[in-house]
């Protein structure tokens, strides 16, 4: 952990100390400070992509080097959005600023900051578009919240705009059914207008436009880093996977995020799938995976729309050139936000596709008929309710688990109880956090769209809080040491969080848990799971 986060109780203390403003949230600028920003985009990156206004410049300086025109090009951005998105138009004009949503942000938990409040944060767009759009505004100002665009208002967009994690909890209290994260990924389409990204987005951007994921790997080094599990898993359980790649004709096409492949503990879970894969062979199961559309994550989605699209498109082209039936999907977040509240409008439905059928099952997944794309917790599921996976759960006795839902599979997708079937059926020690915190009320890992960089330590430590103190619920109740989830930004972002906020507890992904379980027919007898460490008994050994 970065010295420059506080420690655990100077935050504590830092949040208790926070008193209401005495001052209008007009007349307060923003205060841009280390630790709670992403380093600004890069010129390449922008470039790569053909995004405008490529250049080097950084968030603390007092000249962000603007295009002359920025005001212009900025009024013309808005218009346009609001002609095209009749959604931003509703949300601009229907807020009454109850409230509702205020205390429901856990960056605003975090902070104290009260332009983190998810009205507030809208209210800064808003302000801007009430000046140049409605009558009351023009004539009164600043007495019914209008302001003009400024450099400082401008700043202030792109501090707030990239403290909030697109989660969309806000929403599910909302009395009109406002979408706050709507109105932040449309403004920050504004702010990409002037090349006002940050890097840990743009530069996975531009990775995937060129190599397919977002870490810019070849897939030459993506199939080698496969084969270092498939030699990992080997020495675990004495049985030799044998994945295949870029196979044209298979019936199923594999796509996970690249986190899975190089980042731990998303490794365990990549280990989990090639496991269960190796397991249904036998049985009928045909899948390929490949190294061209090597990334199931999406950071169009935190950029704009078109770019969410282009995006989107590179695992629907390579399953047409391999001439795949249908796509089988990994433990990802964004990735199915992206799929089931965008895909089908956005890029078409995947028509060249049938809808999912499962070989070995024979359930046909109706739900994925517009997007011929499943979730692998469902399709893992399905197996354990049919009897096709013989396991020992008793692998797992050691760890005592409760599981995390993911900002967007949970509310974008409403994929709930699939993940807890597993964890159910392959742990016997499962414990739920409290009721409020979960399920549609899911508190975000605090680093999401985006803001999983290290510059930012001390926002995320903030914003992860309320997802940390759940948490901690279970673990000083219940003795909980692991925290599941199917998401590989969390899976990146929530072990720090968990050793800031509750040492003691690790992170997984669901289908590592599904890999130490499975009995491989002609297996050895394995002595630790699937990160290495002993098996409850093997200590010994």
């Amino acid at each position: 952990m970065s010295d420059e986060v506080p420690k655990t109780q100077d935050l504590i203390k830092s949040i208790i100390a926070n008193k209401t403003p005495v001052a209008s949230w007009m007349d307060t600028p923003a205060v841009i400070r280390p630790g709670m920003y992403c380093y600004s985009a890069k010129a390449k990156p922008l470039n790569i992509v053909g995004m405008p206004h490529g250049r080097e410049w950084t968030p603390d300086a007092d000249d962000w080097s603007l295009p002359e025109n920025w005001m212009e090009i900025l009024s013309e951005g808005l218009r346009d959005r609001l002609d095209r998105f009749r959604s931003l138009k509703v949300f601009m004009d229907i807020c009454v600023r109850c409230g509702a949503c205020a205390d429901k942000c856990h960056y605003f938990i975090g902070t104290g900051d009260p332009k983190n409040m998810p009205v507030l944060r809208a209210e800064l767009l808003r302000s801007v578009y009430r000046k140049e759009y409605t009558v009351a505004g023009k004539i009164l100002g600043k007495l019914v919240g209008a302001r003009p665009m400024t450099a400082e208002v401008l700043k202030e967009w792109w501090y707030y705009l990239f403290q909030c994690s697109e989660c969309r909890r806000c929403s599910v209290f909302c009395p009109y059914g406002i979408d706050t994260a709507e109105i932040t990924i449309l403004g920050r389409e504004l702010l990409n207008l002037l090349g006002l990204n940050i890097d840990w987005i743009a530069t996975p951007v531009s990775n995937c436009y060129r190599t397919g994921n977002h870490l810019g790997i070849q897939p030459h080094a993506f199939k080698d880093m496969i084969e270092f599990f498939v030699d990992d898993i080997e020495e675990i359980t004495g049985v030799r996977v044998n994945p295949s790649f870029n196979r044209k004709g298979a019936e199923i096409l594999f796509i996970t995020p690249s986190g899975d492949v190089f980042a731990d503990p998303g490794t365990y879970t990549a280990m989990g799938y090639l496991i269960l894969f190796h397991y249904l062979e036998s049985m009928g199961l045909d899948i390929t995976w490949s190294t061209y559309a090597s990334e199931g994550g999406n950071f169009g989605l935190f950029t704009s729309h078109e770019m969410m699209k282009r995006l989107n498109a590179k695992m629907y082209a390579e399953a047409k050139r391999l001439g795949v039936k249908w796509i089988l999907g990994g433990e990802c977040g964004h990735m199915w936000r992206v799929i089931q509240q965008y895909m089908g409008t956005m890029n078409g439905p995947a028509d060249f596709l049938e809808t999912p059928v499962s070989p070995l099952t024979g359930t046909k997944f109706q739900n994925a008929a517009s997007t011929k794309m499943v979730h692998i917790t469902e399709f893992t599921a399905d197996l354990i309710k049919h009897n096709k996976l013989k396991m020992d759960t008793s692998r797992n006795d050691n760890l005592k688990v409760t599981f995390h839902d993911s900002c967007n599979p949970a509310r974008a997708m409403g994929l709930f109880e699939e993940p807890r079937y597993v964890i159910k059926n392959v742990c016997k020690n499962f414990y739920e956090m409290p009721e409020s915190t979960i399920k549609e009320q899911t508190f975000c890992c605090g680093s999401g769209s985006g803001l999983n960089a290290g510059e930012n330590l001390e926002l995320r430590m903030r914003g992860g809080l309320p997802r940390a103190n759940a948490v901690k619920y279970v673990h000083e109740k219940h003795g909980v040491n692991m925290l599941a989830t199917i998401c590989a930004i969390d899976r990146a972002a929530l072990p720090p969080l968990m050793d800031y906020w509750v040492p003691g507890v690790s992170v997984t992904g669901v289908h590592e848990l599904v890999g130490n379980a499975l009995i491989l027919p002609g297996e050895k007898q394995r002595e630790t799971d699937l990160r290495g460490e002993p098996l409850p008994g093997m200590e010994d050994e």
